[in-house]
């Protein structure tokens, strides 16, 4: 089960992919007399468990009625359009702290931030920056918030969990670097792709998932979620202990090894106009986009 937003008519529709299949969730819902909400983030905060199977249950069994989306055709929205927060985390894969040299192993998660003017849809292009030329790739998992909450500890962390996503964390390692704070070179416009889908947390075991990233059809990463230091409970009760979480906020967990910043100096080929990065996470999907 996978949700995403499309466009349509110049409106953000809420969709549903099952068994291979896509369809427009709310208008498929209200035909099989089924009513829920018809944006993301309010889908997200009114999700019920026994509801949502039950409309599963329904769309099995009127699947020969339904009208279904080319998804060849679909412009993709990104999976949220609004979220409060956009955290991420660095630094969360030994082998990528190993290939940057210049860091320690983290005793705690280490945060930053993006914005909203970096949400970005799958197949949607990416302008490239007037300032800055060191463009790199950042294949990441990214937890999508379910439920508002503080001092969230790490057992009940999951029930504040909705689902997950891919995400590309693309970075400006110039700017990046400039000073001691990340922020300039990680929330240029369009610099965090994600989608094009959610897959609710039941579904999926997000300690055990390939994660990888071609450029123009090259493997550039390829590893696996289980190498997180961090795991994703463990992440989202340590930013509740300081930051209030909100249904539909954003927490990007960290990119494995196989960043351009990993390369040697003379070695380091960093993205440029034309590259078309692909970021695939077994049982998600894969987030695709081109610089321009």
């Amino acid at each position: 089960m996978k949700l995403f937003n499309y466009k349509k008519d110049g409106q953000i529709r809420l969709g549903l992919k099952i068994n291979g299949i896509s369809i427009d969730l709310v208008k498929e819902a209200k035909n099989l007399d089924f009513d829920i909400e018809e944006d993301m983030i309010s889908f997200i905060k009114g999700y019920n468990k026994k509801d949502w199977n039950e409309l599963l249950k329904r769309i099995e069994l009127n699947k020969k009625s339904l009208n279904f989306l080319n998804e060849e055709k679909i412009e993709f929205a990104p999976v949220v359009l609004n979220p409060e927060k956009i955290i991420c985390v660095g630094l969360n894969y030994k082998e990528h702290i190993e290939e940057s040299e210049s860091f320690n192993l983290p005793k705690e998660p280490v945060l930053f931030s993006k914005f909203n003017n970096s949400l970005c849809a799958c197949n949607e292009d990416i302008p490239l920056p007037r300032y800055g030329k060191e463009l790199d790739y950042e294949a990441e998992l990214v937890i999508v918030i379910g439920k508002d909450g503080k001092n969230i500890d790490e057992y009940s962390a999951y029930k504040h969990i909705f689902g997950y996503t891919v995400g590309n964390d693309l970075s400006i390692r110039d700017l990046q670097f400039l000073s001691n704070q990340w922020l300039i070179g990680k929330t240029a416009d369009k610099f965090a792709p994600i989608g094009p889908y959610i897959v609710e947390k039941d579904y999926i075991n997000p300690n055990n998932l390939n994660i990888s990233t071609k450029v123009n059809g090259e493997f550039k990463q390829n590893s696996n979620t289980k190498y997180m230091i961090f795991k994703p409970e463990e992440i989202v009760s340590y930013v509740s202990r300081n930051i209030s979480l909100k249904a539909g906020d954003l927490i990007f967990t960290g990119t494995p090894k196989g960043c351009v910043l990993g390369y040697p100096k003379d070695e380091r080929n960093w993205l440029k106009k034309g590259d078309v990065v692909e970021i695939e996470i077994e049982n998600i999907g894969r987030l695709i986009n081109k610089l321009v």
